[in-house]
């Protein structure tokens, strides 16, 4: 005897979402990360930016694949664009005058890829100065600093390369000043110059060679650090700053789902749409009207990307300067920036480390710090911008001098003297403007908010009316940490032996007070000063 139950059929959908269920878990995996909890401040959208223009470079690039041809193969130009027409030019150039002018839309896919890469960049720029000054690259996501650095490094070189494949004329004299750079290296350069371009400059292979860096290596191994970046946030949670309930162990704020995935989607096609408008309006680099490149002829103002300015800049304010050596010539107007430029790189990466070390705190933070807590830290890095700015100035001296009509050695000399000047004024006023806003902190504390009123007291005096802040408020500008400098133990222990304190302690207690003296901190007001204050026996 058999029995036939009547079921009704479930919807399509929910049917292959059971099917996927059971196979792959997805509905328990859901459930358990579609409400995580994410802060919500606006700095925390430059990193979206970010991975915005990340994707965008990603489809962009994969539509101008389809056309572009990386060969450095001679052919005739036949195209529509008169000026060129029966000029001799790779195919790598001819390829990329095709997509600008004959493929649907090419230009403008061009031009946003180009303009996703800059915006990339100068978001991760921005980013990682947001992520120092708060301090929130300390313990547990100091590996988290690592790959947005490498992020940011890779980036570099990935626009390098991108910029060179159409081997036009100012790519190329990129490209030869990179060559040059390479040959300077002692030894191994003119054995690397030979391997990267296949043979004496410009060589036939560098294109082909640069393409699949550009579009194979470096964007896979960036795809990779990208999804191992957002893990690692997902899994540390985001920082916070500091307010009322929000502490190291919780986060108040967004539900992933559906909150801050609506609020994420519709920032992706803000940041497309701006990124389109602006690749709409302004041209960059406008290949047809520079022409191919010809190792005989170099582009008037030629300028690299903003980001390797830092590095163009050290090389161009550097002195001429050549030893010879057993018969050879190091040429230290190269090698000294080569070797500077990594070294800034490598302290920026291991900079977390660093402040460890020298704070001594091994503590998990999630509670962002305001940048005026921390005044050693914020000038350095406020002393870190300026260099990079003032060798940004050194690396377009020529576009300063012909646009301001200025001397090219007065502007080298600028650049020579206060790239050491610069950064320490830059450090000095930055660590007093920081303790000024502390003593703003305190005093408003205190006394509250001014309110703008005047008030006359009946014996005539005229003072302004403070109007008191909330909890909230009071909660923010005192929920800091008041750090207490270190000290080094006793010349000898309890039983009269002499310690023996090495060096590297001595110099991290010195640092340390460098981070917590008495003049990098004001004294947060006590509940005893407030009370006073407030019960109207203080001065108002």
């Amino acid at each position: 005897m058999s029995t036939v139950t009547d079921t009704k059929k479930a919807p399509a959908g929910e049917r292959v979402a059971d099917w996927a269920d059971g196979r792959l878990g997805i509905y328990t995996l859901a459930k358990a990360n579609m409400r995580k909890i994410f802060p919500d401040h606006w700095s925390f959208m430059l990193g979206e930016i970010c991975l915005y223009s990340f994707l965008i470079i990603i489809l962009t690039g994969v539509y101008l694949t389809m056309f572009f041809h990386p060969s450095m193969n001679e052919v005739e130009y036949v195209g529509p664009y008169v000026p060129l027409q029966g000029q001799l030019m790779s195919e790598a150039f001819n390829s990329t005058m095709h997509i600008s002018f004959e493929v649907r839309g090419g230009l403008l896919i061009r031009q946003i890829h180009h303009w996703a890469a800059l915006i990339f960049l100068a978001g991760m720029f921005v980013h990682m100065m947001r992520v120092f000054f708060t301090g929130a690259f300390r313990k547990p996501r100091e590996i988290n600093w690592l790959f947005g650095f490498l992020l940011f490094f890779l980036g570099m070189f990935t626009g390098f390369t991108g910029y060179s494949l159409p081997d036009d004329l100012l790519s190329g004299t990129g490209v030869r000043f990179m060559q040059g750079a390479i040959l300077s290296v002692p030894v191994i350069g003119t054995y690397l110059s030979m391997f990267l371009f296949g043979g004496e400059f410009p060589g036939g292979d560098f294109v082909a060679r640069f393409y699949s860096a550009h579009v194979l290596l470096l964007p896979g191994i960036m795809l990779g650090l990208v999804v191992a970046h957002l893990i690692l946030v997902f899994f540390h949670k985001h920082t916070q700053f500091a307010g009322p309930g929000r502490t190291n162990k919780n986060v108040v704020g967004m539900p992933l789902l559906p909150v801050y995935m609506a609020k994420a989607g519709g920032f992706f096609f803000l940041v497309f749409g701006v990124i389109a408008v602006i690749a709409a309006i302004a041209s960059i680099n406008p290949i047809w009207a520079i022409g191919p490149y010809r190792p005989d002829q170099v582009s008037t103002g030629a300028q690299p990307d903003w980001y390797m300015g830092f590095a163009e800049g050290l090389i161009r304010v550097m002195p001429g300067w050549e030893i010879n050596l057993w018969g050879h010539t190091l040429v230290l107007g190269v090698m000294i920036p080569l070797a500077i430029f990594p070294a800034v790189l490598a302290a920026i990466a291991v900079y977390p480390f660093i402040e460890s070390w020298i704070t001594g705190d091994k503590r998990e933070h999630h509670i962002a710090q305001r940048p005026r807590n921390a005044p050693t830290r914020t000038a350095f890095g406020v002393a870190w911008i300026t260099a990079y700015m003032i060798m940004l100035v050194g690396g377009g001296n020529d576009l300063w001098a012909t646009h301001f009509h200025l001397s090219l050695n007065s502007i080298t000399w600028f650049v020579r003297i206060f790239f050491f000047v610069g950064p320490v004024i830059a450090f000095v006023a930055t660590k007093r403007i920081c303790l000024g806003l502390q003593r703003r902190d305190k005093d408003k504390v205190l006394h509250g908010r001014e309110s703008g009123i005047i008030k006359r007291l009946p014996h005539g005096e005229f003072v302004e009316v403070h109007e008191p802040l909330s909890q909230g408020e009071l909660h923010r500008l005192t929920a800091h940490e008041q750090y207490e400098a270190a000290e080094l133990p006793p010349a000898v222990d309890e039983n009269g032996v002499e310690r023996k304190i090495g060096r590297m302690e001595k110099l991290r207690v010195k640092l340390n007070k460098g981070y917590y003296g008495d003049d990098n901190q004001i004294a947060k007001p006590t509940v005893e000063e407030y009370k006073e204050i407030q019960s109207g026996h203080g001065h108002h």
